[in-house]
């Protein structure tokens, strides 16, 4: 697959110690896919660690991090048909990402979701990596579903799994 027209992007879930994964709620988002894990674009020459570190403090304010582990090559979703925002707009077909597992040392009083000037999420919890494709916008369900294969062994078990 050609991935020359994707948008290069990072992918963030950051593990609770005890296994569970934080989830955003994103800012002015419709119903019912309103849920997602951090991610944004690599700057120009940036290192994809680096910017997955960069946008999740400015997604979430979480600093206090280790690095758990990384998916191989890219992961790519299309943008569906309808689609109107900025990036689609730029001429890009999709995104294609990397995406880190960090396991979270901090307390949580470090989360700012203002931290940014333009905030991404409006709320956050601690949910279940095996149930973060169900809640995303459907055009990322597939890539969801890589990112919870490559991380299932970080994750502790859904209630009801």
């Amino acid at each position: 697959m050609d991935l020359s027209r994707y948008r290069p992007n990072v992918g963030v879930v950051l593990f609770h110690p005890d296994g569970r994964v934080w989830q955003g709620k994103r800012v002015a988002a419709p119903e019912p896919f309103r849920w997602q894990f951090p991610q944004g674009g690599v700057d120009e020459g940036e290192d994809l660690e680096t910017a997955a570190r960069r946008e999740l403090a400015e997604e979430t304010g979480a600093h206090s991090v280790t690095l758990m582990g990384r998916t191989d090559g890219w992961i790519a979703y299309d943008f569906p048909p309808d689609f109107v925002g900025t990036k689609g707009a730029r001429g890009w077909l999709g995104q294609k990402q990397v995406w880190f597992a960090f396991r979270f040392d901090g307390d949580e009083a470090e989360f700012d979701l203002a931290a940014d000037v333009h905030p991404e999420f409006e709320d956050w919890r601690w949910g279940y990596l095996a149930e973060a494709p169900a809640l995303v916008v459907p055009f990322k369900r597939a890539s969801y579903e890589a990112v919870v294969r490559a991380f299932a062994s970080f994750a502790a078990p859904a209630p009801n799994a």
